[in-house]
């Protein structure tokens, strides 16, 4: 199933207040990226995290799924995003522990 239009609204409204976040669409889901680093997933009206130290260290409680068919990333459901406090603290954080964008080659 496909993520609901609405559904992508609803979660790049909430974390927007966070600071710079963009998206791509693939395959009727989205790759979400902050300040130009990939952080997560919405696919199927969920939106998934990256299992990084801090959020697991933030969110020890949030289930686990993988956010696709065939996806080799077990990664971590955020199922409060009204709780902008924790989910800032947690992209925050989480941003410094993840690897830089690579380039594109010409």
């Amino acid at each position: 199933m496909a993520t609901s239009e609405e559904y992508f609204n609803y979660v790049m409204g909430n974390i927007s207040a966070i600071g710079d976040f963009t998206s791509r669409k693939m395959m009727g889901e989205y790759c979400v990226y902050f300040n130009g680093k990939l952080i997560g997933d919405i696919c199927d009206n969920q939106f998934f995290l990256k299992p990084s130290p801090s959020v697991l260290e933030l969110m020890p409680e949030a289930e686990r799924a993988y956010p696709y068919e065939g996806s080799k990333t077990l990664m971590v459901i955020v199922d409060d995003l009204e709780n902008i406090a924790l989910l800032s603290e947690v992209i925050h954080r989480m941003y410094h522990e993840l690897p830089e964008a690579k380039k594109k080659k010409k």
